[in-house]
């Protein structure tokens, strides 16, 4: 299997890992605040992380320019503090489906970004398959949104997130393909500050809540599973895929969403609803075919 393919599997893997966190997270907030909810998952994951990251890559630390520390602290508070932050708000407000609906927009956004930041620039095909995408969404999507929106004006917490989204998958692609940094120091030092943040802001506006062995169980899973592990193993990806592949690869969390929705949440899927994911997937599947093509400005 070439190196490309396996990079490609092991995102892939990582996708399911957190579209699985959506339904533990909605079950979550049940009884935890989102902010505090947040801080918690991730700086539990830096904690798992840290000793071996210390242990493998203590040399790596020593490394460290200013610029890279620099570069760090913007990823954990754009990534982490931002991202998830908002995810989380927005998951105490908004069903799920419309939070994917935004964030399906982040492949075009980082298409965007990544031409003046980072010199890459998508073929054709890529393009059209980042469109394909974008229409399965919608068409899947956009039926629900009349029933689903009712607090339009808290919008702006998910479209915060969408963006936040995008910059911090082209910051991340840009600090991972520097050879000097490895994958593990980058995920452990950006996610201690960002949950950091995170935590120190949620126990300061949020009520302090009561944790029972379910909460525990579900924070402790998030952080040592679909945190630690899944946010080490993404990194290390990001060396071999473009940011804009990495972006489609993370966009098919909306079609595994739906399916653990209809699973766990017991929502439902009409004809037009699997027509759109397969479309959907389609356009997925134009980015990632000839890669080789991929051009460099």
């Amino acid at each position: 299997m070439s190196l490309h393919n396996k990079a490609i599997l092991q995102a892939l893997f990582v996708t399911i890992l957190w579209s699985s966190s959506w339904v533990f997270i909605k079950i979550g907030l049940k009884d935890i605040p989102p902010i505090t909810f947040a801080g918690l998952r991730y700086f539990l994951g830096f904690i798992f992380l840290l000793p071996f990251v210390i242990k493998k890559d203590k040399r790596k630390f020593q490394e460290l320019t200013k610029k890279n520390w620099f570069e760090l602290i913007v990823l954990g508070w754009i990534m982490y503090a931002t991202t998830q932050g908002a995810q989380f708000l927005s998951l105490a407000y908004f069903p799920p489906v419309l939070i994917v609906l935004i964030l399906n927009l982040t492949p075009a956004v980082v298409a965007m970004f990544s031409i003046p930041l980072l010199g890459e620039s998508p073929t054709k095909q890529q393009v059209l398959g980042i469109l394909v995408c974008l229409i399965g969404a919608c068409l899947y999507f956009i039926p629900h949104l009349e029933q689903e929106i009712s607090l339009s004006w808290l919008l702006a917490i998910p479209i915060l997130g969408m963006f936040a989204n995008a910059a911090s998958s082209v910051l991340g692609r840009a600090i991972n393909r520097k050879e000097h940094l490895h994958p593990r120091v980058v995920t452990v030092i950006s996610m201690g500050i960002g949950s950091v943040v995170l935590l120190l802001y949620g126990l300061t506006v949020e009520q302090i809540p009561v944790f029972e062995i379910k909460q525990v169980s579900i924070i402790i899973w998030l952080a040592g599973v679909n945190t630690a592990f899944a946010f080490a193993l993404w990194n290390h990806t990001l060396r071999t895929l473009s940011s804009v592949e990495s972006s489609v690869i993370n966009n098919t969390m909306m079609i595994q969403i739906a399916i653990l929705a209809v699973i766990f949440l017991g929502e439902k899927l009409s004809s037009l609803d699997i027509l759109a994911l397969l479309i959907a997937s389609v356009g997925a599947l134009l980015v990632q075919l000839r890669r080789r093509q991929f051009k460099t400005l």
